[in-house]
């Protein structure tokens, strides 16, 4: 367990979560995270599907050749990265008292747009291996061409810091009720 650095804690520190196995393993089994850059002081946020490359302690993600991401990245490394969920709905007798489970990480570091194609083509094959676990490059899909490159941005994400928060109440709590999506 260690203290966050400044600026990366949570204001909440009694919500902090301070052990870096449950920052790692709420990274690894996050579907997706948003991604923030800046250009020219104009905040700008993606959501991403990514993949935590323990190993090498970075996140990989992709977006296409061109776009705001690429330009932002390459205009300005520093970027933040966030993942998050939500449990049940706990309501109170007073409207100020309602409140949620939740549980979060978030990531400061620098994004790179990797040009290596080697390195470029083991970020996407680690995506790939990510969200579809079971099937393998030239035994159930072609495996990434040259020409696929050429057509994504692949992303690096030097992790320099990281935090977790998080709120849980114990599972008697009066009225917690699940929260679902209304019909779109």
């Amino acid at each position: 367990m260690r203290e966050p650095p400044e600026r990366s804690a949570p204001r909440r520190r009694d919500r902090a979560v301070t052990d870096d196995a449950w920052i790692r393993q709420r990274l690894h089994e996050a579907p997706t995270g948003v991604l923030a850059t800046v250009s020219d002081g104009q905040p700008f946020v993606n959501s991403n599907l990514f993949v935590y490359d323990e190993a090498a302690h970075v996140l990989w993600m992709h977006t296409a050749a061109t776009g705001r991401t690429r330009s932002n990245v390459d205009a300005d490394e520093r970027v933040c990265f966030t993942v998050f969920g939500m449990g049940r709905l706990l309501p109170a007798d007073t409207a100020l008292e309602f409140s949620v489970e939740y549980d979060g990480v978030v990531v400061f570091g620098r994004g790179q747009t990797v040009t290596d194609p080697d390195a470029a083509r083991h970020g996407l094959q680690l995506l790939l291996d990510k969200y579809f676990p079971d099937l393998r490059p030239e035994q159930d899909y072609r495996a990434i061409t040259d020409e696929e490159l050429r057509r994504t941005a692949v992303y690096r994400i030097v992790i320099e810091e990281w935090s977790g928060k998080r709120k849980f109440e114990a599972d008697e709590f009066e009225g917690a009720r699940s929260w679902l999506p209304r019909d779109r």
